[in-house]
């Protein structure tokens, strides 16, 4: 067992790779990429979205979907969205996959952050 750059337990190669291209589908936007348009994960149009559980909903489903069609090297068993108690604006997308070629369950969290709305900001725009 070797010890990771992080300090915890060192990924096999495989299974690195799989997750750094995880962190990179739900990183990138749509047309982020010129020759690839349409690569990526929509979660990023949800920056400005209140922090309520139908946003919650729309992010996870956006991204299984962007997993199951950009990462074939794995199966999307669960997509978790929680939001941080204390940090306004912090959400964290827990993903648990299998990796197809191990059957091996895994699990990555990905932390989100939206801007969250001004308290009042609409009450002043409305006068």
């Amino acid at each position: 067992m070797r010890v990771g750059p992080t300090g915890g337990i060192a990924l096999v190669e495989r299974e690195r790779e799989v997750e750094e291209a995880i962190r990179l589908v739900l990183g990138t936007a749509p047309g982020e990429r010129p020759m690839r348009p349409e690569f990526g994960c929509g979660i990023h149009d949800h920056v400005f979205a209140p922090g309520d559980g139908a946003t919650a909903g729309r992010l996870a489903r956006q991204v299984r979907e962007a997993l199951e069609r950009w990462e074939p090297r794995i199966t999307v068993d669960d997509v978790v969205v929680a939001f941080d108690a204390v940090e306004d604006g912090t959400l964290y997308i827990d993903v648990h996959y299998t990796l197809r070629s191990t059957n091996d369950r895994r699990n990555l969290v990905f932390p989100f952050y939206t801007i969250p709305s001004e308290e009042g900001a609409e009450e002043a725009g409305a006068d």
